[in-house]
């Protein structure tokens, strides 16, 4: 996880931002299944708690993203 409050991810477009939500929703769903990642998202605005697990959780998305890009790239490597 990010340890510093100012560091959080930050996608380029709104099509970005989907696909990183796309990776985290069901982890999500599983470890908060009292919340949707939307309620966090409307929430994150007005509560430093949300804002935080939403930048936690959004991390891990970016993370996930490196980590598919890096395994895609040596599939193609490999053929």
């Amino acid at each position: 996880m990010l340890s510093n409050s100012h560091d959080y991810v930050r996608p380029a477009s709104e099509a970005e931002r989907a696909y990183l939500e796309q990776l985290i929703r069901a982890d999500f769903a599983r470890c908060h299944p009292d919340e949707t990642l939307e309620y966090i998202k409307r929430h994150a605005s007005f509560s430093k708690e949300d804002k935080g697990l939403l930048r936690d959780w959004m991390a891990i998305a970016a993370i996930r993203a490196a980590a598919y890009r890096i395994e895609t790239a040596f599939a193609v490597a490999v053929e």
